[in-house]
């Protein structure tokens, strides 16, 4: 939205003392193309802080899209495979401006990471550790922690509109917590109860989110509602035909000018084909993904070391960008010590890795957007499919606080289980916890104070 918009919308509001309920000017193609780059840039604190982020200015600040219609978006990304933060803006866009519209929206949430992640690998491999880089790192992961479970309260707060729901929460973490239990094993009970839950007790299930859900006035957003899909958005066999037709074409095709070019067991071939089984084949965002791809890269074609993999993890953790962004790294790594290029300088074959892994980790995600939204459409407002996503959405709260106490251990507690408490690393994250719940503050203002202050902190150790 505008800042003259903005404007009218406040002063509207302040003339007759009530909420804005006029939905905002629908952005240009130029303005949207411009959002999605900023927010390439800026959406750090991994899928539930990008979600966050998302939220805050696209249901809160701009009101392209509402409340409901965002979460009953992030209820179908969460149960695909997948980075879900990337196919949510995928999914907005492609409902702002079609097809188009959702792959620049996508692209864009990636092509920022890609680049720093580039540039961090060539350093690390050209230069080994860089203090300076470890000290920021430092400050920044305390800040993760405070950023997931704050993204956790917010999604909570709005989603957990019944006591039921709280406690599929709560459930959902103690299984993936004390008992380990799979992601995708929780997906598919969360749904199942909500399934039922629809049927036994739908007032819990049916329950919505935001002021709608009270009937209280509330700011009309461009995508209300009670907006019916746009004529794009509409379920078609021929569309989803060729959808698929056309992604199976462009994945054919750079399979097999890898193949051709560098042979079909080289290395880049090899790590096309290991990324789309990536993609296709695990669920439960990164982190149920990450397992996957260390096995694969570490123990089967030696890519990198156990080492180089969780320094990996670190850069992808403190960077912009989808946290699964790792492949990237593990793509260049793999790619410059295996000169995957031959007589080529191994930062151009390290390149070459990190675009092959990311091309082929991502390029299923705009399918299963572009082919499944339409459905995903035809179904709003329908409590035999909503009531599994509200379920599904309870338990990724649970989930998502899991999340946080994994960072939070392993921040706190660098020696393990039972060490010493990392004091420093807990009082920044106090501290980034007290700027974001009681001061509001932006999650880049947090994360750039908590990489000084880490800067900082390892400066004096040293």
């Amino acid at each position: 939205m505008s800042s003259g918009n903005a404007a009218e919308a406040r002063a509207d509001a302040d003339a007759t003392g009530a909420t804005p309920t006029a939905p905002p000017r629908a952005p240009t193609r130029g303005e949207a193309l411009r959002y999605w780059w900023r927010l390439g840039w800026i959406s750090f604190g991994g899928p539930a802080g990008q979600i966050a982020i998302m939220h805050r200015e696209l249901v809160d600040e701009r009101r392209w899209i509402s409340e409901a219609r965002f979460l009953h978006a992030l209820n179908f990304c969460m149960v695909l495979p997948g980075p879900e933060a990337t196919q949510l803006a995928t999914y907005i866009g492609w409902l702002m401006h079609r097809t188009a519209g959702g792959l620049v929206a996508g692209i864009l949430f990636v092509l920022p990471s890609l680049a720093v992640l580039i540039a961090l690998s060539w350093v690390y491999l050209a230069y080994g550790s860089v203090p300076a880089i470890a000290g920021v790192l430092y400050g920044v992961k305390p800040a993760v922690v405070a950023i997931v479970l704050h993204a956790a309260w917010r999604i909570g707060s709005r989603a957990l509109k019944h006591p039921v729901l709280w406690l599929m929460a709560a459930a959902a973490f103690v299984a993936i917590f004390a008992f380990d239990a799979p992601f995708p094993a929780i997906v598919v009970a969360a749904g199942a109860i909500g399934a039922l839950g629809g049927r036994l007790l739908p007032r819990a299930f049916a329950a919505r989110s935001g002021p709608a859900a009270t009937g209280a006035p509330h700011a009309g957003a461009l995508i209300d509602d009670a907006t019916p899909p746009p004529p794009h958005a509409r379920y078609r066999p021929a569309h989803l035909a060729r959808v698929i037709a056309a992604f199976v074409a462009v994945w054919g095709a750079a399979y097999a000018a890898l193949g051709l070019a560098f042979g079909w067991d080289g290395t880049l071939a090899r790590m096309a084909w290991f990324f789309t089984k990536a993609a296709l084949l695990t669920f439960g965002g990164a982190y149920a993904v990450l397992p996957y791809v260390y096995q694969g890269a570490v123990e089967t074609f030696g890519w990198l070391t156990a080492p180089q993999m969780i320094d990996g993890l670190a850069l992808g953790e403190t960077t912009p960008g989808p946290l699964i962004m790792v492949v990237a790294f593990v793509g260049f790594v793999g790619a410059w010590t295996h000169v995957a290029l031959g007589a080529a300088p191994v930062w151009a074959a390290g390149v070459a890795g990190a675009c092959v892994a990311t091309f082929f980790t991502f390029l299923p995600s705009y399918l299963f957007i572009l082919a499944g939204g339409p459905v995903v459409e035809s179904t709003h407002g329908q409590l035999r499919f909503t009531a599994p996503l509200t379920g599904i959405t309870a338990a990724v709260v649970g989930v998502i606080v899991n999340l946080a106490v994994f960072f939070a251990l392993h921040v706190f507690f660098p020696g393990g289980r039972g060490g010493a408490i990392d004091v420093v690393a807990a009082t920044i994250a106090a501290l980034a916890a007290l700027a974001l719940f009681r001061f509001k503050a932006g999650v880049i203002p947090v994360i750039l104070a908590c990489g000084a202050l880490g800067l900082v902190a390892t400066l004096a150790r040293t």
